[in-house]
């Protein structure tokens, strides 16, 4: 009969300048995990271990407020497992039954995601582990340069080309989304932060960007082809709308070197 035995983790997540986020472990003593979490580089942490034919056998979600946040410990048999631990800041938990396809929603939102994920062995003592993630999310910055007209309300972002879910695997996307941000825009905000897992390092997303009033009437609308890359920002920024209404952009990007990889400017 296999015994039991613990696998633990202590994530620290430390913010550093420009919002790079390097995540740590420090080796516990006996039975002690202490934990140091910074508040804004994420809000959620998943936990999850598949066994090597790729079926869960453990999870464990946690949120900011939880006392224990950024410590996890799970109860094994011997063997080899695969481990996924997920960090994120959107509005629920992904669905994470199948390590290759972890799926958020856009009822949840997207946000800013990091990931760790490896094969892992349980043997006869137990087992401390350093983990580190890194971001597999790229982003689009939409920045409207112009005043809204009084009657505008909401601005809507609707785009294609990306995925809301990623392989843990290989960190890249794995459907072809259709995925939807809406915000209020009655406290006057101009920048608009979308993310995406692309299929590959590099990609484009097809955006269409709405201004609606309070009954979802259209008020003004275009169209963007952005191309995007992983662990890097594309800026696109503009008159909306004093430009012209349900156009369509040719892009060109400018390279910059920042704590993401990189960023791109546009001007459209």
């Amino acid at each position: 009969m296999k015994k039991n035995f613990y696998i633990a983790f202590m994530v620290m997540l430390t913010l550093l300048s420009c919002e790079t986020v390097s995540i740590e472990q420090n080796e516990p003593k006996g039975n002690l995990i202490t934990r140091a979490v910074t508040t804004n580089a994420c809000t959620r942490i998943n936990y999850a271990v598949y066994d090597m034919a790729g079926t869960r056998v453990k999870q464990i979600n946690q949120q900011i407020d939880d006392p224990n946040f950024g410590t996890a410990s799970f109860q094994l048999a011997e063997g080899d497992y695969y481990l996924v631990v997920v960090a994120h800041s959107s509005d629920g938990n992904p669905t994470m039954a199948d390590p290759t396809c972890i799926k958020f929603t856009n009822a949840q939102g997207y946000s800013d995601t990091f990931l760790c994920s490896g094969n892992i062995t349980i043997g006869n003592e137990p087992l401390d582990m350093n983990v580190t993630l890194e971001r597999i999310v790229a982003l689009c910055r939409f920045v409207t340069t112009d005043d809204y007209p009084a009657d505008v309300k909401k601005m809507k972002f609707y785009y294609t080309g990306g995925s809301g879910a990623f392989d843990a695997y290989t960190g890249l996307g794995c459907v072809n989304s259709k995925q939807t941000m809406i915000f209020d825009v009655s406290d006057g905000q101009k920048q608009f932060d979308l993310y995406t897992f692309l299929h590959d390092i590099e990609g484009t997303i097809h955006l269409t960007v709405t201004a609606l009033d309070d009954h979802d009437n259209v008020l003004n609308e275009r169209s963007f082809d952005v191309p995007l890359y992983q662990n890097q920002i594309t800026w696109l920024s503009g008159a909306f709308f004093n430009g012209s209404s349900t156009s369509s952009s040719t892009i060109s990007t400018i390279n910059i070197n920042t704590t993401w990889l990189g960023e791109h400017f546009i001007t459209f």
